[in-house]
Order: structure tokens, then C-alpha cells, then sequence
């Protein structure tokens, strides 16, 4: 049934319903008598039994304030603060009467889901009295939409924030499990893929902890992206099945429904009122996953939509007569726009689907934030007051469409007139562009929009006409080749004639038919132009506004963001000064004051705190406080220390467990032994050509290729040992990106099994790689990559997380990377390469058959032809960087180029990892540099300058 109103009051747990006249008191009771039912379970080995519960029940009725000191050491404003007996309680009470297993065993998987159960009670206490008193002060809250959110595993994570670990420990080992092995049970929430979502995850956690009233707005993917693989050919996919045991941390919100609807056509009313009509309609359902924030009460919501249809649309008619697929064809329509982060779009129905995602995730998250507007506001609405208590940001150009949608609510819903319902949406929404590369600055076809969502593209319109104006009151009308060039780059509608008032203005009659004419007639014909009052020759009879008929008519997203939002931001200080004068540069200077910079952040509690507790520790030894874990500006205060030999020898001491731990997870996940002697050098992130994993194994095969010329001894002296380690997928229709994983693990194939090298070099692929691979990898790593093109890569989120566990990092002057090296000390960074304002130049080089390679490249590229790592072809691959043009050739991303400066930066590498002192005190300075890294600092920068939101601490 499709709510009209907003009726997320209901949180719901196993035992009750709660809704908004939940209070500490009833929470409190509610958690007592399931501690107390709790009681009546005694462990048998393994298993549970329920003993008598009448007298049990008597019992606890007798002597309440008794049963009250059993499970828990105090009750703080109605929050549990259970001890270790307490837990046990609430475990085995989720273990009997919250089962997702049979009753027979209590093995690890049934442990894990009782555990976050329990978990789960604690959350919804703390997210209830953070709703309630957020619903009650009508605070204004900022809503985070994103296609993606790479959450990771979450139990560790809220028993951190909670501070809790210690009890869920010591509960779990007398039950007989381990928590570590108890947390290994639950599969990373396969929500996202790479930074955009783990940032879109950072900043729930920074909100929650820093106590801003906030909420995410996502989907639910069945099937995530994928499951990789790595064969003998290469990746493979196959469906992630996170959701095949149910997800113990997410509550389904039935009551919580909102029609969406696709196709269909717009009629006007009398009234000149327009009504979207026919189609295809689904609905959109609720389900809340509670972000616990670190040391406080405050539990923030994320809330992700799942798709379906009522029953009514299942075909039992055509189910009966032998027709199956007919019957459930529109279940099966409405499911699959949630079942796959990203599903291909190379076909129209891949495009379509992802159209759909897009749609979705905008319309229900406004349906809902608009519904919790009204309620709030009850008799005193003012729509005026909308951007006052409601602020929306755009995780990039995926959530676009919540701009025409929120005006599609407020005129055709709301009775609101176009200029205001303009005024508000402008007021209200904002842009975080995260990309410079052409492909992810999203372009729709125009037709497949006026198919699909006809009302949108009619106000999609109504903005270009907008936009439109504004263009021609900046530029007036007296340059028309000027005015023609700007309307091209900066229109919303790319190769869509103008409006007939706008051509009005600009073109005469009589010069559209001097234009005319002029087309009709030969060059000789054409003796003598118009001329003006001036006796100047009127430029406008050569001006046309005509579109292309050879070029498709599209939308350009990424413009309809700049053009709607109030504040346009970008991810990095190099990233944001390339939006203003490179890929926005005309919007720049028309509105300088939209546009900020907000460089991304990483949770310090995840990513330092939580993933490597033997340095956490020495950080808080040696800094005197565990206030850096909310406040990393204490972490400045390791400089001090960095040549102190008693440091160093602790902080060597905590690397080391780390490698020893990657050692065997690597040996679990990819069957290869490596020392934990050797140096280890990691790159981690999304596979794609401008992140160059190209020229980091090139680099490995020339290193590879030394060696095996060199003798025993020489190589030894020569070459430090190395474990490279790569990790990340590549989009399943991705064609070049996956020749280069399948290259990399053809290396490491030949590499891992030549008994002359041994453990001088090995090359290892780990796949899968998601949140809790990372966890393992990052604190065990020694050197870290991020050698994208320079100017490509807007900022990078992996290199904070690196730096902040003390790894030294090899890099261009890209994205984040210029930052940290500034706050880390250039000698502490290992940099080479072109520099972003180099690249076109270079480029332009290349196209005119300017560029020499060095020799050192192309004897790389030869010994990779000569067969040595399989009878696999590469000639794609290395095709692709040669030739001075065209599709697929010329290398475009500057491999090449940079190969030379790369292969001479590796061997200062090699140097300096020589010395371990030195070494170590560069780690040391990594560490203390990553201070402004935090997406602490981050959250409170977008809070104060783009949302304008206060932070709420509870009572």
C-alpha cells in the first residue's frame, strides 16, 4: 500500500513494535524483560534449552532490583551498559527466540547472528531516542544520497563505537567462540564498490560520531556488483549472496512504501494543471540500517530501497494456463532494478535499468524526506521554510534526477508555481563532483529520458530555459559566435534546438531568411551581406543555431547539478581547482562563489583504530591520550618523537604482527606463501586504466627481467625483496581492464614458481577485494601506490587510509596525494611523474608522432611479447601504448611517459627501505601527517559551509 505520508516512527525489533511515543523508561523495560527471558536459558555444551518459566518468571517478579544487578553494571539514561554476564543473556535470548538456525548447535554462524542481534538492541534504543529528539527540537537535517555505500563488515565496528569489545569478548569466549571468529562470519554488505561508497560510509560514521543530524539514502542490491574471481582466465564474476542468511542489522520498513512510476504520458487538466499518467507503476520499500556514531548516544539512519509490486500484479490466470514467465513478468520487472550495483549498459535495456536505479533512489528518498517535512511542520507548513529544515546532497551525478523530481512534487503535488518551487529547489540541493574523466560525467539520451520519465524531461527543460537566460543576460546578443559557443558547452540539453523565444530573440525573420538564401546560392552568386545602421556587415545572418543531425541529443548531468545546486564542490584541492578552470570553467565564472572545495576524509575509527589496535595502542602510549581517535590533530604530536629508538623499535614491533597476519590471509586466499622479510608493496583500488596497475606490473616485469640476468649474489645485493600485492575489480564489461588483471596474474604465475628468484619477488592477485580485505592489507603494507595520470584521479580515499597507518606511499601529483605529501613531509613521499598541467601537452606531443620512448620501455613491452609469461597475446595491451592516434592506441594515460621517472623512483624505494631507521621514521611522519585526513574534519566542513546544519547532542 503506498504510504501518502512519512511513517518511519515505527522501529521495529524481533519482540515489539516501538513507535514514536517510544521513552527511555518502555526501552528500558523492553531490554530488561529480554534480559530477563534470557535468563531462563542455562547452556547445554553448545546448545540452548528454556528452562520453567513460570517460576522463573515468579522469581524475577519477586526481586526486580535483583535481576536488575544480574544483567547490567548501570542504566544510563535508559541506555544498557551491559557487562559481560548481561551479554551473555542478551545472546542467548536472541539464540532461542530470534533464531535463523536450527536449535541443535550453537557453532559460529548462529553465534554471529545472535551476537549482532543482540547488538541490534542496543542500536535501536540509542536510534529511537536520536529520532525522537531529532523529531521533536524539528532540527534541520541533511539527507546523503548515493548510489553507493561500502559499509564493510559491521560487528566489530558498532562493538567498537559502542565500547563494548571487551564485554562481547569475554561473553563470546565463555560460550565457547572467539569474537574474531565470530566476526568472520558476516559477508561485507555488498552495497558499493570502491570510493565513492567506503566515502559515502566514512561520512555516515563522522555524521553519527559528531552528533549532525543526518540520514543516507541508498539502495539495496541483491547481487551487489559481483563476486570475483580469479581463474586461470582471468576475472570472472559471479552473484555476491550477502543476503542469502537474511542481514541481522537491517529493519524492514512495510509500512514505509512509495509509488514510483516509469513511461506513461502527461496530460494537462483545464486548470492547466499537469498529471503524469499510465505507465508503469512499483513500489519502492524501506529498509533502515542503524550507523552507531563512536562515544555517543547518536545512532544516524541509512535508509535503502528495495522494489517490488503488490500481489494484485501476479498473473494467476496466465500462471494456471502454463504461462509462468507472463504470470510474475511484472515482479520480476520491479525486483531486478534492485538486484545489481551498476548492471551493464552497453544494451537499451542495461541503459534502462540503470535509469530506473537512478530514478528510484530520487524519487522515494524525496517522497520520504518531503513527507517528513510535513509532519514535522504540521498546521504551520511553509514551503518557503523546505530549504531551512532540509538540505540534499548529490554523491555525484547519480542522484541528478532528484531535481526535476523535487520540482515535479512541489508543482504538480505541492500547488507550487514554477519561480517558487525554482527558488526552493536551488536553495535546497547540492553537487560533490567526483570525477574529471568524460565517461563518468554522466550523458543521457534525451529520447530514452522522454520515454521513460516524460514529466521530468519537461522540467529538465523548463531549467534549460533557465540557464538559457542567464547565459544571454551575461553575454547579451552582440557576439553571436561567443553566445552560440557558451549555450553549446554550458546547456543542460546538448544538440536540442533552442526555445522558439529564445531563437526569436536572437535571429530576425528577415535574417533567417537572408541565412536561407545564403544556403541556397553559390559563393559567386552571393555578391553583397545585409549590412547594419553602421554599414557594417551583420555577423547574425552568419550565425546558426541549428543542432547537429549527425550527433545524438542528450542531457548532460553533470551541468543540470552545477546549474540547480547552490554549492558545487570538489574532492581535492588539485581536483577542485581542475573543476573551476577546466571542466566548469564557464559556470566558474559565472557563479565563483558556488563552488568549494571539500577534500575527502576516512574514519579514523575504521581505518587506524578498529583495523590496527597493536599501533593504536602505541599511539596512545606515546601521545598520552586515546582523544586522537575523535581528535587527530593529536596525532602531530608523534613528530616529536620520530627519531626515538624506543618508538621505533615499538612501532616496527606492531608492523611486523601486521605483515605476519597478511601473510596468512594471503596464503588463505590465494594458496601463496611469502616472507614476512620482504618489503610489502600494495595497490588496492578500482581496476581501470587511468589508476595505471598498467605500469605498476610493467614496472614488476622489468625488475623481473633484471634479475633473471643478474647471479645469485648480484641480485641479492641489487634488489630489495618485494611482495607485490594488487587488488580490485574491474567492471564486468570492462574489456581492457580485465586483459590487465589477467596479465598481472599471468605474472605472478610465472614469477611465484622461478626457484631462482624465491622470495626475492613475488606477485600476488587477491580477489575480492572489498572493505575487510582492505582492513587486512593496509596495516601490513610497507609501501603503498597511487600512480594515477596526473589530473585524472579527483582524490583517492585508499592513500588517507595508508598514510594514517604509517605507509609510505609512491605517487604522482594527483588528487589527495598532493595534500599528503604536503602534510607528511615531501622527503617522506616517493613522487615522479608529469604533472597535471603537463598533460594535454604531452598528449598533443604524441599525436604528432613527437614522442620518443625510452629504451627501457620498449624492452619491457619486447620481453612481455617473447612468450615468457604464458602463450597468452598481449598485443591489446601493449598495443595500447603505441601508435600516435586513434581508439584504444596512443597511450592515453601516459604509461610510456612516466615508465622511465617510475623505474628510477623504485630504486630509491629500494634505498631507502635499506635503512630501517630511516624507514621507520618516515612511517612515523606518515602517520602523524594523515591528521587532516579525518572525515571528521570533512563533516564539519560540509555541515558549516554547504549544509548549514548544527550538530544535536541527545540529553
Amino acid at each position: 500500500m503506498a504510504a501518502s505520508s512519512f511513517s518511519a516512527t515505527s522501529y521495529i525489533s524481533k519482540s515489539s513494535i516501538v513507535d514514536s511515543s517510544f521513552n527511555s523508561e518502555h526501552s528500558k523495560n523492553l531490554l530488561l524483560l529480554k534480559f530477563k527471558l534470557s535468563r531462563r536459558i542455562r547452556p547445554r555444551g553448545r546448545n540452548f534449552a528454556v528452562t520453567n518459566v513460570a517460576s522463573r518468571n515468579q522469581r524475577l517478579q519477586n526481586s526486580p532490583d535483583q535481576s536488575i544487578q544480574e544483567t547490567t553494571d548501570a542504566l544510563d539514561n535508559g541506555i544498557l551498559v551491559p557487562d559481560s554476564e548481561s551479554v551473555i543473556s542478551s545472546i542467548k535470548y536472541h539464540a532461542e527466540f530470534t533464531p535463523s538456525f536450527s536449535p541443535d548447535k550453537f557453532e559460529l554462524p548462529k553465534a554471529y547472528y545472535a551476537t549482532a542481534e543482540s547488538i541490534r538492541d542496543m542500536l535501536i534504543t540509542n536510534w529511537n531516542a536520536t529520532y525522537n529528539f531529532h523529531e521533536k527540537m524539528n532540527v534541520k537535517q541533511a539527507y546523503y544520497l548515493s548510489m553507493e555505500f561500502l559499509q564493510g563488515r559491521a560487528l566489530l565496528n558498532a562493538i567498537g563505537n559502542l565500547e563494548l569489545s571487551g564485554a562481547y569478548a569475554e561473553a563470546l569466549r565463555k560460550l565457547g567462540h572467539d569474537l574474531e571468529d565470530v566476526a568472520k562470519q558476516e559477508p561485507d554488505a555488498a552495497l558499493g564498490n570502491g570510493g565513492l561508497g567506503r566515502l559515502a560510509s566514512c561520512f555516515l560514521d563522522s555524521l553519527a560520531t559528531l552528533s549532525y543530524p543526518a540520514w543516507g539514502y541508498g539502495l539495496r542490491y541483491k547481487y551487489g556488483l559481483f563476486k570475483q574471481l580469479i581463474t586461470k582466465d582471468g576475472q570472472e564474476e559471479v552473484a555476491e549472496n550477502w543476503l542469502e542468511m537474511g542481514n541481522p542489522w537491517e529493519v524492514p520498513r512495510n509500512d514505509v512504501t512509495y509509488p514510483i512510476k516509469f513511461y506513461g504520458e502527461v496530460v494537462k487538466g483545464k486548470d492547466g494543471h499537469k498529471t503524469w499518467v499510465g505507465g508503469e507503476d512499483i513500489m519502492a520499500v524501506a529498509y533502515d540500517v542503524p550507523i552507531p556514531g563512536y562515544k555517543t548516544k547518536t545512532t544516524i539512519n541509512l535508509r535503502l530501497w528495495s522494489t517490488k509490486v503488490g500481489p494484485e500484479n501476479f498473473d494467476l490466470h496466465a500462471f494456471n494456463d502454463g504461462n509462468h514467465a507472463k504470470a510474475y513478468e511484472a515482479l520480476k520487472k520491479a525486483e531486478k532494478i534492485c538486484y545489481i550495483l551498476y548492471p551493464g549498459d552497453e544494451s537499451l535495456e542495461g541503459k534502462i535499468l540503470r535509469l530506473k536505479q537512478q530514478y528510484t533512489l530520487c524519487s522515494a528518498s524525496l517522497q520520504d524526506i518531503i513527507a517528513r517535512f510535513e509532519r514535522r511542520s504540521g498546521e504551520s507548513l511553509d514551503w518557503n521554510e523546505f530549504p531551512e529544515k532540509v538540505a540534499v546532497q548529490m554523491n555525484d551525478t547519480h542522484p541528478t534526477l532528484c531535481i526535476p523530481e523535487l520540482l515535479r512534487i512541489l508543482m504538480d503535488f505541492k500547488g507550487l508555481e514554477w519561480k517558487e518551487a525554482w527558488e526552493i529547489t536551488q536553495r535546497t540541493v547540492a553537487y560533490t563532483n567526483h570525477t574529471v574523466l568524460p565517461e563518468a560525467l554522466e550523458k543521457w539520451s534525451l529520447n530514452l529520458l522522454q520515454e521513460l520519465l516524460p514529466r521530468h524531461v519537461e522540467i529538465i527543460k523548463m531549467i534549460d530555459k533557465e540557464l538559457i537566460d542567464t547565459i544571454i543576460a551575461e553575454y547579451g546578443t552582440e557576439d553571436l559566435e561567443l553566445l552560440k559557443e557558451k549555450l553549446k558547452q554550458m546547456r543542460v540539453l546538448e544538440n536540442i534546438e533552442l526555445p522558439a523565444s529564445i531563437l526569436e530573440l536572437l535571429v530576425k525573420p528577415e535574417e533567417i531568411i537572408i541565412v536561407d538564401s545564403l544556403e541556397e546560392k553559390s559563393s559567386e552568386e552571393v555578391t553583397e551581406l545585409p549590412k547594419t545602421e553602421n554599414n557594417d556587415v551583420d555577423i547574425r545572418a552568419k550565425v546558426t543555431f541549428d543542432p547537429d543531425p549527425k550527433l545524438p541529443q542528450m542531457v548532460r548531468m553533470a551541468n543540470l547539478c552545477v546549474v540547480s545546486g547552490h554549492a558545487v564542490n570538489g574532492v581535492a584541492e588539485i581536483h577542485t581547482e581542475i573543476v573551476k578552470n577546466e571542466v566548469f570553467n564557464d559556470f566558474y565564472k559565472l557563479w565563483p562563489k558556488k563552488f568549494q572545495n571539500k577534500t575527502n576524509g576516512v574514519t579514523p575509527r575504521r581505518w587506524l583504530s578498529f583495523c590496527n589496535p597493536e599501533l593504536s595502542k602505541i599511539i596512545t602510549k606515546w601521545t598520552r591520550t586515546e582523544d586522537w581517535v575523535l581528535n587527530t590533530e593529536k596525532l602531530i604530536e608523534l613528530k616529536k618523537f620520530a627519531d626515538d629508538e624506543e618508538l621505533q623499535s615499538e612501532w616496527r614491533k606492531a608492523k611486523r604482527m601486521n605483515k605476519e597476519r597478511t601473510v596468512s590471509f594471503l596464503k588463505e586466499k590465494t594458496g601463496y606463501l611469502v616472507s614476512p622479510d620482504a618489503m610489502f608493496d600494495v595497490q588496492v583500488k578500482r581496476i581501470h586504466e587511468y589508476k595505471r596497475q598498467l605500469l605498476n606490473i610493467l614496472g614488476i616485469v622489468y625488475r623481473y627481467k633484471k634479475m633473471k640476468e643478474m647471479k645469485s649474489d648480484e641480485r641479492k645485493e641489487k634488489f630489495v625483496p618485494r611482495v607485490c600485492i594488487f587488488g580490485g575489480k574491474a567492471f564486468a564489461t570492462y574489456v581492457q581492464a580485465k586483459r590487465i588483471v589477467k596479465f598481472i596474474t599471468d605474472v605472478g604465475a610465472t614469477v611465484n614458481h622461478d626457484p631462482d628468484i624465491g622470495d626475492l619477488l613475488k606477485v600476488v592477485f587477491v580477489p575480492d577485494y572489498n572493505v575487510t580485505v582492505a582492513e587486512v592489507l593496509i596495516p601490513g603494507s610497507d609501501l603503498s601506490q597511487h600512480i594515477s595520470t596526473a589530473g585524472m584521479e579527483a582524490s583517492g580515499t585508499s592513500n588517507m587510509k595508508f598514510a594514517m597507518n604509517g605507509c609510505i606511499q609512491i605517487g604522482t601529483l594527483d588528487g589527495a596525494n598532493v595534500e599528503i605529501r604536503q602534510e607528511v613531509g615531501e622527503e617522506n613521499f616517493f613522487l615522479f611523474g608529469a604533472e597535471a598541467h603537463e598533460i594535454s601537452g604531452l598528449r598533443k606531443e604524441r599525436s604528432e608522432g613527437k614522442f620518443v620512448p625510452d629504451p627501457r620501455f620498449e624492452e619491457v613491452k619486447e620481453y612481455v611479447r617473447s612468450g615468457v609469461f604464458g602463450r597468452n597475446s598481449y598485443d591489446e595491451l601493449m598495443g595500447s601504448l603505441e601508435g600516435n592516434e586513434g581508439y584504444g592506441r596512443a597511450d592515453y594515460f601516459l604509461v610510456g611517459k612516466d615508465f622511465p621517472a617510475y623505474i628510477e623512483c623504485q630504486e630509491e624505494v629500494d634505498k631507502a627501505y635499506r635503512d630501517q631507521n630511516k624507514w621507520t621514521k618516515m612511517s612515523i611522519l606518515n602517520t602523524a601527517g594523515s591528521y587532516k585526513f579525518s572525515s571528521d574534519r570533512t563533516i564539519h566542513q560540509y555541515a558549516r559551509d554547504i549544509w548549514r546544519i548544527e550538530p544535536v547532542v541527545l540529553p
